[in-house]
């Protein structure tokens, strides 16, 4: 089957360069990266960061998150070829071999390590365990509907990182960047609820799991505002526990309002603004969220 159109966040084009930005989607990284640099400010608190971290910190995620979406393209490749919304992407449309597509992967995975080493010896010796979440997820659709918050986790990876990766040793208190990763979690899980609701047909048609083709969609979108309050709560408490003020504090609420926004774009009837509550708002909420938290740093 042929799509008739191409995925949005992706460019045209037919160069190496453009293939491999639209194979894994490279705009996405924009979620998650900001979380894993307010990691990084929150860490400046007690380690200086300098830019040769700084550095390496965005090569480690950048690398992790082209392998985690290559290695899920891999994974999916005969599924997408079935999907009409898919079916254009690089490996079902031939653009890509499956061959290259995996060099490219073992090559981001080999980068990360490379990173994470350069770093500190907490980061090599996580990093292995951080590769294996992140590409368990590719997997999950096929046997458990919860598959969202694999992915969430797999992104709450990234402020707990970027942590790790200034001072190379745990929180005080301990439970910090466990309410940081649970913070990214339950957000990044809750705009993928709502991503999977274009595909609810399709995952029951050929045996795919996810909330909403389990629970339909007016569920999956009450399970996602749940999962976005949960959100909130637990970047307050982060904030709490990291000693934070009132810009930091301004940033959650900050947060709040955009998740508020981003939900009154979809609908169980009206699913026509799910591409600007996905990426647009999404993006934008993790940007504002670090710069609240840099301004914070820089003013307090």
């Amino acid at each position: 089957m042929t799509a008739s159109h191409r995925e949005g966040q992706t460019f045209d084009g037919t160069s190496r360069f453009v293939r491999y930005v639209n194979f894994v989607k490279l705009p996405h990284t924009v979620f998650a990266l900001p979380f894993a640099l307010v990691g990084v400010v929150l860490a400046t608190y007690h380690t200086p960061v300098t830019l040769r971290s700084l550095g390496w910190i965005v090569l480690a995620f950048t690398a992790a998150r082209f392998a985690a979406m290559g290695f899920n393209r891999i994974a999916d490749r005969h599924f997408d070829a079935k999907n009409p919304r898919t079916a254009m992407r690089e490996l079902p449309s031939g653009a890509m071999a499956v061959g290259e597509a995996t060099a490219l992967v073992i090559g981001a995975m080999a980068l990360f390590g490379w990173a994470a080493w350069e770093l500190n010896p907490l980061c090599a010796m996580l990093s292995p365990v951080a590769l294996l979440w992140i590409c368990f997820y590719s997997l999950t659709k096929r046997f458990t509907r919860w598959s969202h918050l694999v992915l969430g986790l797999g992104m709450g990876i990234a402020p707990a990182g970027g942590y790790l990766a200034v001072t190379g040793q745990w929180s005080d208190p301990w439970w910090l960047l466990p309410a940081l990763a649970l913070a990214v979690m339950t957000w990044g899980g809750g705009f993928d609820v709502m991503y999977a609701l274009q595909d609810i047909a399709f995952d029951r048609e050929h045996g795919l799991h996810s909330v909403p083709a389990a629970v339909g969609p007016r569920v999956a979108i009450r399970i996602a505002r749940g999962l976005h309050v949960c959100t909130v709560l637990l970047l307050m408490a982060a904030g709490l526990g990291a000693g934070r003020g009132w810009i930091f504090g301004l940033g959650v609420a900050t947060v709040a309002s955009l998740l508020l926004y981003e939900h009154s774009l979809v609908s169980a009837e009206d699913q026509s603004k799910l591409d600007a509550a996905f990426f647009t708002m999404n993006g934008v909420i993790s940007i504002a969220f670090f710069v609240f938290a840099l301004a914070e740093r820089v003013l307090a």
